[in-house]
């Protein structure tokens, strides 16, 4: 049995959105956020206290991209998968790490200065910043787009998780407002997933995590 360590809307839901596409078994363990302050005994489990935290056997894995790659592979090709040979291939790899590395770093930086730094540290100019670092980004997803529905292959596959989650985060952190036309629609297309409605609905017991409060 898979088990997935998991904050609501947290990186841990592009792991919990790939579960669910596939259908696979899982047991989802919800944490409060950000758990290594809030639950220190996960320490133990992953030194870095940060979630995702993915076990498979005698498998951890903890970078969110990387674990929409494992589910989607490690039994075989899928349907969020794109195989070597494929055109398609690199660009669905390139989606993988797009989602995380350049759209959802500088919103970490917006989060930090906005929600999680106490008070007397906050700081708008660094959250301005990097909220229109995270925007202009989204020009590689416009370029996307303007070929097709989807980020590659003309259908859904694991990319479209990981670009999606960084939507996601965007409007929690109220930066969907500076969405284009083009992204709004691939946005709202992303939502109407039932296994995005699954995944919603499968972390829907837990509170609100701490940073959107």
């Amino acid at each position: 049995m898979l088990t997935l360590y998991h904050c609501a809307d947290a990186r841990s839901f592009r792991a919990l959105w790939a579960l669910e596409e596939l259908g696979l078994p899982y047991e989802l363990k919800l944490l409060p956020f950000p758990p290594r302050v809030l639950q220190p005994d996960y320490l133990a489990l992953n030194p870095l206290g940060t979630i995702p935290l993915l076990v498979d056997g005698e498998t951890r894995m903890t970078e969110s991209a990387a674990i929409i790659q494992y589910l989607a592979t490690k039994d075989g090709p899928s349907a969020l998968s794109i195989e070597p040979g494929d055109p398609a291939y690199g660009a669905w790899l390139n989606g993988l790490h797009f989602g995380e590395a350049t759209l959802t770093f500088p919103q970490t930086l917006v989060l930090r200065y906005t929600r999680l730094e106490p008070k007397e540290r906050r700081n708008p100019q660094v959250a301005e910043d990097y909220g229109r670092w995270f925007v202009a980004r989204l020009r590689g997803l416009e370029a996307r787009l303007a070929e097709g529905e989807f980020w590659c292959a003309g259908r859904f596959t694991g990319a479209d998780i990981s670009v999606a989650y960084a939507l996601l985060l965007a409007t929690t952190l109220g930066l969907n407002e500076r969405f284009s036309p083009a992204i709004a629609a691939y946005w709202a297309r992303m939502q109407d997933r039932e296994g995005f409605s699954r995944a919603k609905a499968a972390q829907a017991s837990e509170a609100a995590p701490s940073w959107q409060t």
